[in-house]
């Protein structure tokens, strides 16, 4: 069965991958192009409650995470936060980090924290359209890959 906090980040119309214990979805509102919600399927809703299969299936999804998000976005930093203050399964907000600002579908979307801590308030907000768009481009990178 599917989390709500899965759900709650549009699952799955945002899902660009997963490996055994973990979702990796295009995060709607966009602080930096190319965020990502890591999501843990199993049910748990405290990080030292994840089970040792999945915290070493959490490598595999992070060097996917990294993989595509270096061929796609061309990052400089990334950041992994566990903000798990509304939606209380375990998760992280993956942001890639770069100076300037990426474009993508005709959208800029500037990093506007950078270089100090992201700036969650000014991201852009896809349309689920776009959200399901971007996921079926970040999918096929992600097999190409």
């Amino acid at each position: 069965m599917t989390n709500p906090t899965a759900l709650a980040f549009g699952y799955p119309g945002s899902k660009i991958a997963e490996t055994d214990h973990w979702l990796i979805l295009v995060r709607p509102k966009q602080p930096t192009f190319g965020s990502l919600v890591l999501v843990c399927k199993e049910a748990v809703q405290a990080f030292s409650e994840v089970s040792p299969a999945a915290f070493a299936d959490l490598q595999i999804a992070v060097t996917g995470i990294e993989r595509l998000l270096k061929a796609r976005v061309g990052y400089e930093k990334i950041n992994y936060l566990m903000l798990m203050m509304v939606d209380k399964d375990v998760h992280f907000h993956v942001l890639p980090r770069y100076d300037g600002a990426r474009e993508h579908e005709g959208q800029a979307f500037p990093d506007a924290g950078w270089p100090a801590a992201p700036a969650l308030g000014a991201a852009v907000e896809l349309t689920p359209d776009a959200v399901e768009r971007l996921a079926r481009d970040f999918a096929q990178a992600w097999i190409q890959a």
